[in-house]
C-alpha cells in the first residue's frame, strides 16, 4: 500500500474531516488485522482500532513526517493493543489455553488431512497465544504483515537487536509449543 499523500495529512492535521476518513479508510483494515493479531479476539480488536484513530486523530498535528504514515500508524496500533492486552489480560494461563485447543485435536495427520482456512486461523491464533504481547507483535509484524526488522524496529520504537531477540525467543517458544503438540498427539 502506497502511504497517503502529505497534503491529505496536513489537511486532516487542520481538521478536514474528509481528509481523515481518507486516512481511516487506507489504514482502518491494516490496524484491526494487526489488532487481532495480537489480541485474538475480534471485539476486542475492533475497540483498539478505534482507540487508534482516536489517537491518530489527537495526535496527528504532531506528525512530523521522520517516518511514514504507515509506519506511525503501526506503532500506535502495536502500542494500543499491546497496552490493552496488558490491562485486560494480566494473569493469563497461556498453557491452560493450549492444553484447550491442542488437546481436542485427534493426531497430527488428521488435523493436515482435514485442516481448512478456518482451521489453521485458529492454530494461528492459538500459537500467538502463547506468545508475550510485545513478542506477539514483532511475529505478526515480520512473519504476517511482512515487516522487515529495521521497519518494525522504528515501528515499535525499539532497537534492532531487540527485534532480533523477541522473534528468536517467540520462535523457540513456538518450536517449545509444537514439539508439545507433536509428541502429545503421536
Amino acid at each position: 500500500m502506497d502511504d497517503v499523500p502529505e497534503n491529505i495529512i496536513i489537511k486532516a492535521s487542520k481538521g478536514d474531516i474528509d481528509a481523515f476518513e481518507f486516512i481511516y479508510k487506507a489504514y482502518s483494515q491494516l490496524v484491526l488485522n494487526v489488532a487481532f493479531r495480537i489480541l485474538d479476539n475480534m471485539g476486542d480488536a475492533e475497540e483498539v482500532t478505534q482507540q487508534v484513530f482516536l489517537a491518530v486523530y489527537q495526535k496527528l498535528n504532531k506528525f512530523q513526517f521522520q517516518s511514514s504514515m504507515k509506519t506511525w500508524i503501526y506503532r500506535i496500533a502495536i502500542n494500543c493493543a499491546i497496552n490493552y492486552s496488558r490491562r485486560t489480560s494480566r494473569e493469563r494461563d497461556r498453557m491452560v489455553e493450549y492444553n484447550e485447543v491442542f488437546h481436542s485435536q485427534n493426531s497430527a495427520g488428521e488435523i493436515e488431512k482435514h485442516m481448512n482456512k478456518e482451521d489453521q486461523e485458529e492454530i494461528v491464533h492459538s500459537f500467538l497465544k502463547v506468545l508475550t504481547p510485545d513478542q506477539r507483535a514483532c511475529i505478526v509484524l515480520r512473519n504476517i504483515e511482512g515487516l522487515s526488522y529495521q521497519e518494525i524496529a522504528e515501528t515499535l520504537k525499539i532497537n534492532i537487536n531487540t527485534v532480533r531477540s523477541r522473534l528468536k525467543r517467540a520462535r523457540e517458544q513456538l518450536l517449545a509449543v509444537r514439539k508439545k503438540v507433536v509428541n502429545n498427539e503421536l
